[in-house]
C-alpha cells in the first residue's frame, strides 16, 4: 500500500509542478472526447498530498513510523482510506468507475483496464489490512 500510494502521490505532485506526462490520459472525457474536468495544479497538489498522507498512514499502521495519533483517528482512517478507493472504483455512474455509462472514449477504456481496478485493489488491500 505504501509504495503504490507513494508512486501515485509522486505522479500527482509532478503534475502540480508542471509535468504534462500522461496528464491528458487521466482526465475523464465525454462522448466527443472533450474533458469533463479541468483540474488545476492546485488540485493535483491536493490529491498528491492526500495520497502522501495515506501512504504515511500505512507506515504508522504497521509501526514502521511512530507518531502519537489518537486511536480513534487511526480507526477512522483505517476505514476511510479504503472506502475512498472503493467509491472511486464504483464511480460516478457516468464517466468514471466500473459502472460508468460512457465506455468508448480512450479515458474510459484506460479506466476500465487500469484506474478502476487499481482503486478496487487498493480498497480490498486496505480493508484486509484493517480486518487482520
Amino acid at each position: 500500500m505504501f509504495l503504490i500510494l507513494l508512486i501515485l502521490s509522486g505522479i500527482h505532485i509532478s503534475w502540480a509542478l508542471g509535468s504534462e506526462w500522461s496528464f491528458r490520459s487521466v482526465i475523464p472525457t465525454n462522448e466527443n472526447d472533450e474533458p469533463v474536468l479541468n483540474p488545476t495544479r492546485k488540485d493535483s497538489a491536493l490529491v498528491g498530498i492526500g495520497l502522501l498522507f495515506f501512504a504515511v498512514f500505512y507506515l504508522i499502521k504497521i509501526d514502521l513510523l511512530i507518531l502519537e495519533i489518537p486511536s480513534w483517528a487511526i480507526n477512522i482512517a483505517s476505514w476511510m482510506i479504503p472506502s475512498i478507493f472503493l467509491f472511486r472504483a464504483i464511480g460516478d455512474f457516468r464517466y468514471v468507475g466500473f459502472f460508468k455509462k460512457i465506455t468508448k472514449t480512450p479515458f474510459a477504456k484506460k479506466d476500465a483496464l487500469v484506474y478502476s481496478p487499481l482503486c478496487l485493489g487498493l480498497a480490498i488491500i486496505g480493508f484486509i489490512i484493517e480486518l487482520t
